[in-house]
């Protein structure tokens, strides 16, 4: 395990009703941008909630609306330009990831002088942000408690994270019965993507890193448990309660620090949701049993048959045939039991017209990743995902 730094600042308030420490809000100034999606918040009722809240804590609110599933910098620039325009203290964002991600960057581009895009492919020039505030209504991606962002310029093809520490929220408010609409398809994505979250950060061939490689085992048996009941029982308070803390955990930095290489499988799929701008959770699903299998091999069996044995309770003595057995596993869960797309054409990818320019910039994204892929080797994985 080598050094590192970890710093969690964010704020979190957790359960039913806790929504009413919107009020907090007011510690950070008087107005506040509002950011949200097409609009669901308006019809469970949150928005309405939150409006009272803010209101009664003397807050003024402006708003940014539509902010789409793949943000885009459209959106994000013209939240930046409400902030400049209206002198807007702090950024509330009320949704999933997409969300929190756009209001990370708009409270970003709202302390910078150029276009927000230079902020997306150059986080070093983020030297600030308005304070961030977030109520999860998915999930998933963990933005309510990292300094992570993903925007994308469809224009251009592109789909960047970035990340910078004051970037991550001052308070998230998270409660669970907020997800219990959340749809099938976007509960199997979400849990998806927070067990990709996991996968990437634990495997890896650095030593000594106990703690954060059984912590992330812990996280994984909770993903593997409640995302089945989830999907099928979708207001099963505990099942929603401990994949939206798990989700959380995943990524704040807790199982990363100190022990998790560069990521490999979120590039790849970053630019699959450029290019056709698909669901971010389902091509996770979609390309990490195939990554798991190409860069299976004497080396990384050991890695993956612990996985395996610690997660899943594999008892071949055998590294190759347990890892083996745990890439099935990892199968099975994504395809049969959480009902995700098995390939690239069941989510409406009919051609490969653009894998090899995807896959040369993926490659340039994953140096230094557990198992170094080359262009060629992400070709090879696309194809056998399609």
């Amino acid at each position: 395990m080598y050094n590192f730094t970890l710093q969690m600042p964010t704020r979190i308030h957790f359960g039913k009703g806790q929504i009413s420490h919107l009020s907090e809000l007011k510690e950070s100034g008087s107005k506040v941008l509002l950011v949200y999606g097409g609009g669901s918040i308006k019809r469970n009722g949150i928005y309405d909630a939150a409006m009272k809240i803010l209101k009664e804590a003397g807050l003024t609110v402006e708003e940014l609306s539509g902010v789409e599933p793949n943000p885009k910098i459209e959106t994000v620039r013209r939240g930046v330009a409400l902030c400049k325009e209206d002198g807007i203290d702090m950024v509330l964002a009320i949704g999933g990831g997409s969300t929190i991600d756009c209001a990370k960057v708009v409270a970003a581009g709202a302390k910078y002088n150029g276009d927000a895009w230079d902020l997306v492919i150059h986080p070093e020039k983020i030297q600030g942000a308005l304070p961030i505030y977030s109520v999860l209504t998915l999930s998933a991606t963990g933005s309510e408690m990292d300094e992570f962002a993903v925007i994308s310029d469809m224009t251009k093809n592109e789909k960047w994270g970035t990340a910078a520490p004051c970037l991550k929220p001052a308070m998230s408010v998270l409660d669970p019965t907020y997800t219990y609409s959340v749809s099938k398809k976007q509960t199997a994505a979400g849990t998806a993507d927070m067990i990709s979250h996991t996968f990437e950060n634990y495997f890896s061939f650095e030593t000594g890193a106990d703690v954060q490689k059984r912590f992330g085992e812990s996280l994984l048996k909770v993903m593997f448990k409640y995302g089945p009941v989830a999907l099928h029982e979708p207001e099963n308070y505990d099942a929603r309660a401990n994949l939206m803390w798990a989700a959380s955990l995943a990524i704040n930095g807790l199982t990363r620090v100190g022990n998790a290489p560069v990521w490999c499988v979120h590039p790849m799929e970053h630019e699959l949701s450029a290019f056709y701008d698909i669901t971010h959770g389902q091509g996770l699903a979609i390309l990490t049993p195939v990554w798991m299998e190409h860069i299976l091999s004497d080396k990384t069996a050991p890695i993956f048959a612990e996985y395996g044995r610690n997660v899943w309770g594999i008892t071949a003595a055998d590294d190759l045939s347990a890892a083996k057995e745990a890439i099935e596993k990892t199968r099975e869960f994504f395809y049969t039991t959480m009902e995700l797309p098995k390939n690239l054409r069941e989510v409406g990818i009919t051609e490969q017209t653009h894998f090899e320019k995807m896959a040369e910039k993926a490659a340039a994204g994953c140096v230094g990743c557990f198992v170094p892929l080359s262009k060629e080797d992400i070709i090879e994985i696309f194809k056998a995902a399609f």
